[in-house]
């Protein structure tokens, strides 16, 4: 099953190197974060729906083994707590992973794994993982790997006095002690390197086109490039996508800039950005801000809110998620169709407090994401990517790649703009608007993407259209070159 070290090592005596930002999805520009699916689900998803909706890709939660843990009761964090790199996880089996990745595939969606490579599970754990294999934190000793003692920071390269993260001044602090009693693995260790490597070209081999570093920050640039630089190159050639979590916020050390030359970095100051956007529509031309230590838009990895930071964790507080739904719309909507970054939604399940998993049966396995007749989901599952503003806009974004903004207007609470004489979209935040407007477009009519072509939109010679938005709970209208 796993690739041997020899033909790892052989791989490792010609270098590869190259750009990691191609996400091998023919030019779609929008992935979408199914966190906490199932494999068999997201299957059925990309097929039922994501495909048709020119969805890029799938973001996926750690598909590695995990621990098991019931205090608290199998929180979404143990996910996030590897045992080995072996593919069975609560998500499902190394087979249901590899019909997944192959049907997603067939449908033009890929599949991106969410990597957790910092760190092992944390101290004071021990006994099996969700694959069956045991494991002693304590001890430092996964022999599902295996890792053992001397593959882990010692500590005598932590800086601190208990030996965790605890200074984000530092770097050393940060990178080379354990993060919240995580075990740090050495990354420098060229045998810790390698069965990282192992890990990827296997995911590679069955078909998965790139992958989320987490936790990046709390590693050194210098041992991710060594490690992804020896990442196979996909089947149907070009390197892998990669994309960073590094969570600058002018609070530390550790900046974006520092991940440029390794594909994507997450920029969580957006998250905040837009949601005082919401607030404030005067405050939307702002959203890009270089002088507040924004990465460029050719490097940023952007969203509204994702997995941790909903839950206050990782990214400040005030953001918007799916329990404000309508300034939620808007804020996605209005991502889409700016042309600051590379873009990702969340998808969610309703939650009541941190630690809380997935909906679950009574054996807490994740429960099927049921489809209802409105196109909703049911199940305890929101599905933030189905609501219209959202869905309908990963074809805007993709008609519209390349163009700048144009023909920008933002006052009394309304704003709209063109993107080259490719798109046009506009969104009032009392819920009307009424006025004509130079859109930059060829003449002609146009569907209305938001309605799902419920409206036309006609453009004159002039490029004029008369803009008119009369839905309170969707406020948004946007259109696009074929």
């Amino acid at each position: 099953m796993w690739i041997g070290t020899f033909l790892v090592l052989l791989h490792n005596t010609h270098t590869v190197h190259g750009d990691y930002r191609d996400p091998h999805c023919d030019g779609k520009q929008v992935i979408v974060h199914l966190f906490e699916w199932k494999w068999t689900d997201i299957a059925d998803e990309c097929e039922r729906f994501l495909g048709k909706k020119q969805f890029c890709g799938v973001q996926v939660s750690p598909p590695n083994e995990h621990i098991v843990t019931t205090n608290p009761m199998r929180p979404w964090w143990e996910r996030y707590q590897p045992v080995s790199y072996k593919l069975y996880s609560r998500g499902g089996t190394e087979a249901e992973f590899k019909d997944m990745v192959t049907r997603c595939k067939n449908v033009g969606v890929r599949v991106y794994v969410d990597s957790v490579i910092n760190h092992m599970a944390g101290l004071g754990r021990t006994g099996t993982g969700s694959g069956g294999t045991s494991f002693n934190s304590d001890n430092y000793d996964f022999p599902g790997v295996p890792f053992r003692r001397e593959h882990f920071n010692s500590r005598d390269k932590c800086p601190s006095h208990d030996g965790n993260v605890n200074n984000y001044g530092d770097p050393n602090n940060v990178r080379n002690c354990f993060l919240m009693g995580l075990t740090d693995l050495d990354q420098s260790q060229e045998y810790v390197r390698n069965k990282i490597v192992e890990y990827y070209n296997h995911c590679v081999d069955l078909g998965v086109a790139g992958f989320r570093i987490d936790a990046a920050k709390h590693m050194w640039p210098g041992d991710i490039k060594a490690i992804q630089d020896r990442v196979k190159d996909l089947p149907e050639g070009g390197r892998p996508f990669f994309y960073h979590e590094v969570t600058d916020l002018n609070d530390g050390a550790i900046k974006v800039g520092e991940y440029t030359d390794l594909g994507y970095v997450t920029e969580f100051r957006y998250c905040q950005k837009i949601a005082e956007g919401m607030r404030n529509f005067g405050m939307l031309h702002g959203v890009y801000d270089p002088g507040w230590g924004m990465i460029d838009s050719a490097h940023a990895f952007v969203f509204v809110d994702n997995h941790d930071n909903q839950r206050g964790h990782g990214g400040g507080g005030n953001l918007i998620t799916h329990k404000s739904p309508r300034d939620y719309k808007m804020a996605v909507a209005f991502t889409l169709a700016y042309n600051y970054g590379f873009t990702r939604v969340m998808s969610s399940y309703y939650i009541n407090g941190f630690d809380e998993g997935p909906p679950h049966n009574s054996d807490y396995s994740a429960k099927d994401v049921t489809i209802n007749a409105d196109g909703s989901c049911g199940n305890g599952w929101v599905c933030e990517h189905r609501w219209n503003p959202i869905a309908n806009m990963a074809a805007f974004r993709e008609a519209v790649a390349g163009t700048g903004v144009s023909h920008w207007r933002n006052q009394n609470e309304e704003v709209s703009f063109a993107r080259g004489q490719k798109g046009f979209f506009a969104m009032a935040k009392s819920g009307h608007m009424d006025r004509t407007l130079q859109t930059g477009l060829p003449a002609g009519e146009y569907c209305e993407l938001v309605s799902d072509c419920q409206k036309k939109i006609t453009v004159d010679g002039s490029g004029n259209a008369h803009i008119v938005i009369d839905n309170s709970a969707e406020p948004i209208i946007a259109f696009s070159v074929g």
